[in-house]
């Protein structure tokens, strides 16, 4: 499966390490073009390309991991979306002082599907530290928990079996009204949470 990264950050690089060690495709983009990717991709191996954002925004899923002052220019001039499953892995903070961006009453993943009409949104794997994202979900006889949640209950399945074979299991928190409140740094209680779930 292929799997498109728009932000190459510490975020957007965890999740494509994770990608590539189960197997799967990481097509990982940025602002800047996929020469100034090149040396990242090549730390990640044979199944992480640098391209396009436009590129990676027509793989089977699509992860977001940009700085919030960027998610508008992000999801701007896109291909159509048509139904595609979009992982907002974002957090709506306002620099200097780590703000809660000003959203108007929604929560941020609401904000981020008003931009990507047509897009099936999952908030996902926005919770945990870089470091911890990347690192093997599979600890202490358990698996890291990612929380999620989303409007789409097909979509959500489909994320939670990636997510699956990346080593993690899920928390289904609901809809993106409710749940991606509740993940949502600043003002939700469940960043930086790092929880393992025991058979």
């Amino acid at each position: 499966m292929k799997i498109g990264i728009i932000g190459a950050g510490a975020i957007g690089q965890a999740v494509a390490k994770q990608v590539v060690t189960a197997g799967h495709e990481a097509l990982l983009s940025n602002s800047r073009g996929p020469d100034s990717l090149r040396d990242i991709v090549r730390e990640l191996g044979n199944r992480a390309r640098p391209v396009t954002t436009q590129e990676a925004a027509g793989a089977d899923i699509v992860v977001l991991s940009v700085p919030w002052a960027a998610v508008p220019q992000a999801l701007a001039n896109l291909p159509a979306r048509n139904n595609r499953i979009l992982v907002d892995a974002t957090n709506p903070v306002v620099q200097p002082g780590f703000r809660l961006a000003e959203l108007g009453g929604k929560t941020s993943s609401q904000i981020v599907a008003s931009l990507a009409p047509g897009a099936r949104v999952v908030k996902a794997m926005n919770t945990l530290l870089a470091k911890v994202l990347g690192s093997n979900p599979r600890e202490a006889g358990g698996h890291r928990v990612v929380f999620m949640s989303g409007d789409d209950t097909a979509a959500k399945k489909s994320v939670t079996g990636l997510l699956g074979e990346f080593g993690f299991a899920t928390i289904d928190l609901g809809t993106l009204a409710v749940g991606s409140g509740l993940q949502q740094f600043p003002g939700g209680p469940l960043p930086i949470l790092n929880l393992i779930k025991v058979a």
